[in-house]
């Protein structure tokens, strides 16, 4: 074994993930009527995901990341509209729109800095967003683009109106590309991204092209977001302007802030969360459901820096400090 693979981080999987992972299987049967919002946390969570690779892990800040959520949505529902409505085609298809356009947008995005950077993601998604109100005869509008036909999953599974098939449909396409972005994030390059976020003036020195890597993550982040919104638009069989909206890029960064940036499963968490919040609380108060979203996320900010899963790291630390030292007192005192 030599010193490179000695640095890389564990990457066998612990308990606590295998019961996370477990936890969507159970709630299918606990929860046989919430299955279309949970599989809507499970596409905004992936969708979160691809926004982390980015900021968690490469320090790329972007307020226009909807632009490729809306873009994978986009081009799945005009292929099903225009009769190409199978699923897994229909994903692969919106990752390589979404990834092309992610790779072009990248070389105006990763030689600025930050506000650079906001600016070129916001005007993107700006332009994006009136581009599709534009063109109403292709993309509906603000009517949004109907009349999709997508055909069974793997030529037997029908999406069916309660919503089981696109349940694991969106479980296996979460978990699937999480696997691989989970090992990509533990790699060298993985690694590689985390210096340049800490110091990216000082990784040249160690032979590593900043701009050509932080333009590979960038691509790779668009693609997610492309699959993501080709997922929301497949199960839902219905795309609208909101999917390129400035909202969801700002509601997607709130998501990601609560759960924990740089964490992977932070996305997850900060993604159910806010969308169980939102549910609930719209639920009791409709008209001022925003106020209390908006207070928890102050909540957080101040009291739990990195966001939940920072937080839980915390206590777990303190706890652990403490269970040590009272194990050496007890030692001391024997």
């Amino acid at each position: 074994m030599n010193p490179t693979q000695l640095q890389l981080p564990n990457d066998r999987w612990r308990p606590l993930e295998i019961v996370f992972w477990l936890i969507p299987v159970l709630a299918y049967f606990l929860f046989p009527g919430y299955l279309v919002l949970i599989s809507q946390i499970m596409i905004i969570g992936l969708f979160a995901i691809s926004l982390d690779l980015i900021l968690g892990y490469a320090g790329i800040v972007s307020l226009g990341h909807a632009a490729f959520f809306g873009l994978g949505a986009y081009t799945a529902g005009l292929l099903a509209v225009h009769g190409w409505g199978d699923p897994l085609s229909g994903l692969l298809m919106a990752a390589l729109v979404s990834a092309a356009f992610g790779y072009l947008v990248s070389f105006l995005v990763v030689r600025g800095g930050d506000l650079t950077r906001l600016m070129v993601t916001l005007g993107i998604g700006l332009m994006l967003f009136e581009a599709a109100n534009k063109a109403a005869s292709i993309t509906g509008g603000v009517d949004g683009l109907s009349g999709m036909v997508v055909t069974k999953l793997l030529g037997v599974f029908e999406f069916d109106l309660d919503g089981r098939v696109a349940y694991f449909y969106s479980l296996a396409v979460l978990f699937l590309l999480f696997v691989l972005l989970r090992r990509l994030v533990n790699s060298p390059f993985g690694l590689s991204l985390t210096g340049i976020r800490e110091g990216g003036k000082r990784m040249p020195a160690i032979g590593a092209n900043v701009n050509r890597r932080l333009t590979v993550i960038f691509t790779i982040a668009a693609a997610v977001a492309g699959v993501a919104g080709a997922l929301l638009a497949q199960t839902t069989q219905f795309v609208g302007l909101d999917t390129l909206g400035f909202t969801r890029s700002a509601e997607l960064m709130i998501i990601l802030v609560l759960g924990g940036t740089g964490r992977l499963y932070g996305a997850l968490v900060g993604a159910i969360v806010f969308m169980v919040a939102q549910d609930y609380i719209a639920g009791l108060n409709p008209a001022y459901w925003q106020f209390w979203i908006g207070l928890l996320l102050v909540v957080i900010v101040l009291f739990g820096r990195g966001g939940i899963l920072g937080g839980l790291e915390r206590i777990r630390a303190r706890v652990t400090r403490r269970a040590s030292a009272g194990t050496a007192a007890q030692g001391r005192a024997s």
